[in-house]
């Protein structure tokens, strides 16, 4: 038989349905992949609800309800000072996924370059490469995360179509600070290139830090494509509702490859995240307080059964080195038997590198229930025998 397309074909099963299976599979703890224990806030659900029953179920605009569009122009205002045109500068996504997927395949076209910052979360570069870009890949590396601004630089030329910045960082937990962000805008300016700016966890920053929009920064705001999550920011991450900021002349593309990819998204999940958008100043910082809070708890649960921690600025993330606990394999053996054995479930590292990865770090998440938490680190030190 003829074969299937090549580049995506080419990938394995994604890392985290590959350990959720083996936590399913041996009944374990899972802090591999990123998903809240908690159901979401009550008054989003509710809307939802009441919208599902008393408003059309039929295909809404393919940008999106207006409600939801002229709250993410809202939202843009509230928290970063933008002034976004809600009728030609937003467009509503079925999740971030395919705001990524409908930014690249519009904006690319084969044979232009594409930066990226590794650790990446895992669709980029299958999105990237079916578009038809090749990857520039610089790397930031545990413990400490530093970006290499010579590194960065050097891989710029004037055949960069975009640089894809990910900012609060999956997997790394890094919060990438003004003046690294100004370095990556300084690059974009000088060889004229676009930055797809994945923002989704803009709202999960710790310890007073600011999160820093890149449409923000000056000579920016029209070269920037924002990329926002309803399943980030409101702990809904199966309603799959994302949102893109752009302006015009990027928008145009981006939706044209939106109308055949999705066209469109469930209309009451709209309206309750239009709703959840709105919400009080309150909500968003006491989300920010409350994963910063189960961050502490469960760093300080880690290092006293013996893991040397990596810094968490924000996200959902925490990284271990697993050398701190006498473990001698690398971190795909260690997520294995931690899984296998101690019955919790983690996600190596490494699988977010393309080449000669670091291989003794692992990520787990606590975005979980105290209890949950609680009986991971419970098994975790029984099985260490600490």
């Amino acid at each position: 038989m003829k074969p299937a397309n090549s580049i995506l074909s080419g990938y394995g099963t994604t890392v985290f349905e590959v350990m959720s299976a083996l936590a399913n599979e041996h009944r374990a703890v899972n802090l591999g992949q990123g998903f809240p224990d908690g159901n979401g806030p009550d008054d989003v659900r509710a809307v939802a609800h009441a919208a599902l029953d008393d408003r059309p179920n039929q295909y809404p605009p393919m940008f999106g309800v207006p409600e939801l569009r002229q709250a993410v122009a809202k939202h843009n205002r509230r928290f970063y000072g933008l002034d976004i045109d809600w009728q030609t500068e937003t467009l509503v996504t079925s999740g971030a996924t395919e705001a990524l997927a409908a930014a690249h395949f519009g904006l690319i076209e084969p044979g232009d370059e594409v930066v990226l910052i590794e650790p990446l979360y895992d669709c980029y570069l299958p999105i990237i490469r079916r578009a038809g870009a090749v990857p520039r890949l610089v790397r930031i590396e545990p413990p400490d995360w530093s970006l290499p601004e010579a590194d960065l630089r050097a891989a710029f030329s004037d055949r960069t179509k975009l640089v894809l910045i990910n900012t609060p960082m999956n997997p790394a937990a890094k919060v990438f600070t003004r003046e690294e962000l100004d370095f990556i805008a300084g690059l974009c300016l000088e060889h004229d290139a676009y930055c797809v700016a994945d923002e989704v966890y803009e709202h999960l920053v710790f310890d007073g830090r600011p999160h820093v929009t890149m449409m923000g920064l000056p000579g920016m705001r029209e070269r920037t494509v924002r990329i926002g999550s309803a399943g980030k920011t409101f702990s809904l991450t199966g309603w799959k509702v994302g949102y893109i900021t752009a302006p015009p002349a990027l928008m145009t593309p981006i939706a044209k490859t939106h109308q055949y990819l999705t066209f469109t998204t469930p209309p009451n999940l709209q309206r309750a995240t239009a709703f959840g958008l709105e919400k009080d100043a309150g909500y968003f910082t006491g989300l920010a307080r409350g994963l910063q809070r189960s961050r502490d708890r469960f760093r300080a649960g880690l290092e006293e059964i013996g893991f040397a921690t990596v810094e968490c600025h924000g996200t959902y993330f925490i990284t271990v080195d697993i050398r701190s606990v006498g473990f001698n394999g690398d971190d795909v053996d260690f997520c294995r038997t931690l899984t296998t054995e101690a019955g919790v479930a983690a996600v190596p590292v490494s699988a977010f590198y393309q080449n000669d990865p670091p291989r003794h770090f692992a990520r787990f998440s606590f975005c979980k229930e105290d209890a949950t938490l609680d009986e991971a680190l419970k098994r975790m030190r029984a099985w260490l025998g600490r």
